[in-house]
């Protein structure tokens, strides 16, 4: 379905439509509407390829290459309105510093525990205290990469799908399956499923070469600026270093994200995808 307006493409950043879907870069419009925005071909196309709701696509037509054409047309066949706006309204919807020709609006998924399905040997991140978009963005690149089977929130201080951790995941958001919860309820959540857990310290007794992480197995990871709070000091939890061997006494998340992600898919063995 396409929704032009009845002498064209949209002209005006003031249409209601155009308000309403520009208005989501603020949280509080996410928080009420249930609604993220896209920005972008390539994150565009990994929506609907993961599954995801695409409600509408703002479309310049006079910008949009042929994959975005593709990408448009998938997210028509599942559902989505074509919206066509003009270049100077697309670019008022626009966030990110490319100029790709489309702006989607999608439902935010079901982020709870519950609602995570996971195999019976599953690698998690978790990541507790997340402030910053780009760093949770950055983890889901890397939990994409590894083959991880899905990336939890624990006491997450920013909203998921900010617009802005879809840009910085690639897209890679609507790939993995994420979700959040209390850190406490994290915890039990992943213990009672039977995964063990790992936890990222600075004074872990062990480096992280010498933890099992070849079965069922969680990676704790807490912020740069606070590292994990105590809610990981618990007798089944099991904290890991990982060595520093300069003046600094860690890394940024997504790197110690990278290093335990990718040692457990060394573990596990590389030649097939773990999902």
């Amino acid at each position: 379905m396409t929704l032009p307006s009845p002498t064209g493409p949209i002209t005006s950043s003031r249409n209601p439509r155009v308000r309403a879907a520009a208005g989501l870069r603020e949280r509080r419009a996410r928080d009420t509407t249930g609604l993220t925005l896209i920005d972008g071909i390539r994150e565009l196309a990994r929506a609907v390829s993961g599954g995801a709701s695409v409600v509408e696509v703002f479309v310049d037509a006079s910008a949009l290459p042929a994959d975005g054409l593709a990408a448009v047309e998938r997210a028509q066949a599942a559902g989505a309105a074509r919206v066509e706006v003009a270049g100077n309204v697309l670019a008022r919807l626009a966030y990110g510093d490319r100029a790709e020709g489309v702006v989607a609006t999608v439902r935010i998924p079901d982020l709870a525990l519950e609602a995570l399905a996971l195999p019976d040997r599953p690698l998690v991140a978790v990541v507790e205290g997340v402030e910053k978009p780009g760093n949770l963005g950055a983890v889901l690149r890397t939990a994409d990469g590894a083959g991880a089977d899905a990336v939890i929130a624990a006491d997450p201080r920013t909203d998921l799908y900010n617009p802005n951790t879809v840009r910085a995941s690639l897209g890679t958001i609507f790939a993995v399956p994420l979700a959040a919860g209390p850190s406490a309820r994290v915890r039990d959540h992943l213990l009672s499923a039977g995964i063990r857990i790992v936890a990222a310290r600075v004074d872990g007794p062990i480096e992280y070469t010498a933890a099992d992480l070849s079965g069922p197995v969680a990676i704790v990871l807490g912020s740069e600026a606070e590292g994990l709070s105590t809610t990981w000091d618990h007798p089944d939890v099991l904290p890991v270093r990982l060595p520093m061997l300069g003046v600094a006494d860690s890394l940024n998340v997504s790197t110690a994200a990278a290093v335990l992600l990718y040692e457990a898919r060394r573990q596990r063995g590389s030649r097939e995808p773990l999902r």
